[in-house]
């Protein structure tokens, strides 16, 4: 099936940041550890070899096989977990919220990423053994990010009282969500795929983490993909120490403040800072809530709760009880890098960014910072549409306009007439020089008209060229139509395909061949935004 790739900085869809780091730009390089290339994972691994402890191995494995005990796990799977018990065994990651059928298009992009690099590491070092992760974001709390997804431009939704964690949210109420969803599947085989999985995630699991986990497993389960929940009590207690660090000593916040002010003292860079941290970066999750974890004169207090504690307190709660500590955006990375013997994490743009920014915090603390992956990114097209391109003369990268702009070239380039009046306001400009030399050998009150009238003049070409630009776009309105809704079916809401639209869409008309696509054609270590026609 036919497919190409274009940079990243030409879909004019990526930041400036990440076009720079995707460009290895020097002022990057304090930000991250190594690039995301083959070799360069050599050294990694290495590193992370001589840092990850058999114990915390041994603590991941036996967690793994609890979360996976009502899971009906593929031989891929299992044999990943056999092989993290064991020393030369690595990861390579990537993470999500726990989406409604798992949201947008790029959750398969991540996975699929993560699938693939480590299929290439483990065919570059063939002595070690790679397993891809997919980490459930369950710990976090914004319900209203999650709740739904589109699907053939219509909302499909969950509405339900939701509080703590997401992970530990019951599915309740997601019957009424099934039948609106279900009646617009319609018929086939494919269709009743996905109300199948739709239906044994949602209706037979007990809560948002199990669901989420059947989903997955389900679609990636034959390449092995080995799914983890951090709201695990065992693995929250190898992680206690450092949690104990981050209450003592604010070590987070002062790091990454450092770095943030690294960042924006860049010359002739205005990269934004994506996350700012807090003087503890931790939540307090138990029963129903995940707040804030906030310290006024040595008392802790949970946010916007009647709960609070001193000092000793806490870390007698923490040692009791680690599971009722939650990192936030900031320390979640730490918490991942420490439980796991994990390479590289993958990621979109607005992850490597707060990525890039906590290199010093994971140096102090003495945690190898991994290798960052930006995921692979892909628009999908069908025959068809590939088709009205090529009848309407454009190029996939024409797509990836501004639509104002597309139109505007469309219809410069179909009109038999210029409507570009560049040349008559240059030689507009010319006449005026002289005009100006005049002006300079009276007064300045007559310089000034000689710019007004000047001005005035280039306004009026201006207008008519609108004008003539406006008439043209009513002569060509057929081809204008039909490019501006080829357009909006590729880049719904003029936005990438990806941010959009929930896979089920592509799944309903190509059911297994999809992912099966997906998985024969991401390169993650292409560097480069894949066009996939199938």
């Amino acid at each position: 099936m036919p497919s190409d790739c274009i940079p990243f900085k030409d879909t004019n869809y990526f930041s400036p940041l990440i076009c720079d780091y995707l460009d290895q730009s020097q002022e990057l390089e304090p930000f991250y550890h190594r690039f995301p290339i083959l070799e360069n994972f050599e050294n990694q691994i290495t590193e992370k070899q001589n840092s990850y402890t058999k114990e915390t191995r041994s603590v991941l494995v036996d967690a793994l096989k609890k979360q996976y005990a009502k899971t009906q796990t593929s031989q891929a799977t299992l044999k990943h977990l056999e092989y993290l018990a064991q020393s030369n065994t690595f990861t390579v990651t990537t993470g999500h919220q726990l989406n409604l059928f798992t949201g947008p298009l790029y959750f398969l992009y991540k996975i699929v990423s993560a699938i693939n690099l480590a299929k290439d590491l483990r065919e570059r070092y063939p002595s070690q053994n790679i397993v891809p992760v997919y980490w459930m974001a369950t710990e976090d709390h914004d319900f209203e990010e999650i709740n739904f997804f589109n699907f053939k431009g219509q909302v499909i939704q969950w509405t339900t009282s939701a509080s703590g964690g997401v992970g530990r949210l019951n599915t309740d109420g997601l019957q009424d969500v099934f039948r609106v969803f279900a009646a617009q599947l319609g018929p086939g085989q494919n269709a009743n795929y996905i109300q199948t999985i739709f239906e044994e995630a949602y209706l037979k699991q007990d809560n948002l983490a199990d669901a989420t986990r059947y989903i997955a497993n389900a679609l990636f389960g034959a390449y092995g993909l080995v799914i983890i929940d951090g709201d695990d009590v065992n693995l929250k207690r190898v992680f206690i120490p450092y949690v104990e660090r981050e209450l003592k000593e604010k070590i987070s916040y002062k790091k990454v403040l450092e770095t943030n002010a690294k960042i924006q003292a860049l010359v002739n860079k205005d990269y934004p800072i994506q996350v700012n941290p807090r003087a503890i970066n931790l939540f307090y999750l138990n029963h129903g809530i995940r707040e804030r974890i906030i310290e006024e004169n040595g008392v802790f207090r949970v946010n916007n709760t009647e709960i609070s504690f001193s000092e000793s307190e806490l870390l007698k709660v923490l040692n009791e009880y680690p599971d009722r500590f939650s990192p936030n955006v900031v320390m979640r990375p730490l918490y991942q890098e420490v439980i796991l013997p994990n390479l590289c994490y993958i990621g979109g743009g607005g992850e490597i960014a707060y990525w890039l920014q906590l290199k010093s915090y994971f140096n102090t603390v003495e945690v190898p910072f991994p290798i960052l992956l930006l995921r692979n990114s892909a628009l999908i097209m069908t025959e068809k549409q590939s088709q009205k391109l090529q009848k309407l003369g454009l190029t996939v990268n024409d797509m990836f306009k501004k639509q104002l702009n597309l139109v505007n070239e469309r219809t410069k380039a179909l009109s038999n007439i210029s409507i570009d009046f560049s040349e008559q306001k240059a030689h507009l400009q010319k006449q005026f020089k002289s005009l100006y030399a005049l002006a300079e050998e009276t007064d300045f009150s007559f310089l000034r008209a000689v710019a007004a009238q000047e001005r005035k003049q280039i306004k009026g070409l201006e207008h008519l060229e609108k004008r003539l630009l406006k008439a043209q776009k009513r002569k060509l309105a057929d081809v204008l139509v039909r490019t501006k809704d080829l357009q909006d079916e590729l880049f719904p809401r003029q936005s990438l395909q990806e941010r959009n639209t929930n896979f089920s869409e592509f799944y309903l008309e190509h059911g297994d061949v999809l992912i099966e696509q997906l998985v024969l054609n991401l390169q993650p270590l292409l560097g480069e935004f894949l066009i996939l026609e199938i």
